[in-house]
């Protein structure tokens, strides 16, 4: 007999676990832990969270250094039109361009026009200084200003200044063209208008059907002058009519005194009217018809003409709104503070 025979064939061993008919312990149970869900959905989490904060804190960068560079940008181009003044240069008539209103927070402000005049007169290569309107008017002030310092730097430096009007020269405009030497017009222009109004509007009668009542504290009993919701005062309306005939007189002594022989007065010369250039010239508001050209060409004789206007850039234009959107917040901050005004 062999051993075969005496005993029961053996299975060849194996690496895997012995099969079981009955279930199994607990303990022994394979497969990830209950919990591993759990740890995921956080891990993810935090992925995505820090996976965010970086995304807002180079966003952040960015537009922080966006502002940096507009900075950067406005400061160097405003530092460039400061300098930009034009060059000593040959023969030519120097142009100045009076445009728009008259006033402090425009182009055609005293502060604007002065510095050109300046820099026109000074330069040895001009023959003459052309003030070329299209401009109805705006502060007396700031029209004194530059009537003031043209007449000063001609005695300074003695040379010609002609006013040529295109479209328009009313009112403040005006004002300036009288202390120039000779007024060019084209002969639709719109000249004169050298009169002075203070405007406004009321309304208390629609506040009271309205049922609205104006609640007003004031510390002067003429602090409230003209307020429109309120019945006008007649001393105080003669107050302000005796203040603007004042202006106004000042206004026709500078224009006597610029045209001086050849205005033709007439009872309409200081009322407020307005003409045509060929009117003006008749009634000698102006002297003869004609453009730039004519009187660079035939009249100063330096046909080359050099603009002195100074002009607002984009820089400067953009500096001023973010400005005034600080100013704004600023205001606004302000009044809900309860500041005064």
């Amino acid at each position: 007999m062999s051993s075969s025979d005496n005993f029961p064939p053996t299975a060849p061993p194996s690496l895997d676990p012995p099969q079981s008919a009955g279930p199994r312990p607990s303990s022994e149970r394979t497969g990830p832990p209950p919990w591993s869900g759990v740890d995921h959905v956080v891990e993810q989490f935090a992925r995505d969270y820090l996976k965010d904060r970086r995304s807002e804190r180079r966003w952040r960068v960015f537009f922080r250094l966006a502002w940096l560079a507009f900075f950067v940008f406005v400061f160097w181009a405003l530092l460039a039109a400061r300098n930009n003044v034009p060059a000593p240069s040959g023969k030519h008539t120097a142009l100045i361009e009076v445009r728009g209103e008259i006033s402090t927070d425009s182009e055609a402000s005293a502060e604007q026009l002065v510095g050109a005049l300046k820099s026109a007169f000074e330069d040895r290569g001009s023959q003459a200084i052309v003030l070329r309107f299209n401009s109805p008017g705006g502060s007396p002030v700031q029209a004194g200003i530059i009537n003031d310092e043209i007449k000063r730097l001609k005695q300074l430096h003695n040379k010609k200044v002609y006013a040529v009007i295109e479209e328009m020269c009313a009112s403040g405009a005006y004002y300036i063209a009288v202390a120039a030497d000779e007024i060019f017009t084209d002969k639709a222009s719109i000249v004169g208008s050298i009169g002075v109004l203070m405007d406004g509007f009321g309304f208390p009668e629609l506040m009271d059907k309205v049922g609205v009542e104006r609640r007003l504290i004031i510390a002067g009993e003429n602090k409230a002058m003209n307020d429109p919701f309120l019945p006008q005062n007649e001393r105080q309306r003669a107050y302000a009519q005796q203040m603007i005939d004042q202006i106004h007189a000042q206004f026709i002594t500078v224009v006597r005194e610029g045209r001086g022989e050849r205005l033709k007065e007439t009872t309409e010369t200081f009322s407020g009217l307005y003409w045509n250039g060929e009117q003006a010239v008749q009634n000698g508001l102006a002297d003869r018809l004609g453009n730039l050209d004519f009187v660079a060409r035939e009249v100063v004789k330096a046909e080359e003409i050099i603009d002195y206007t100074p002009h607002e850039n984009v820089a400067e234009r953009l500096a001023k709104r973010f400005g005034a959107s600080i100013g704004a917040g600023a205001v606004k901050a302000l009044q809900g503070l309860g500041g005064i005004r």
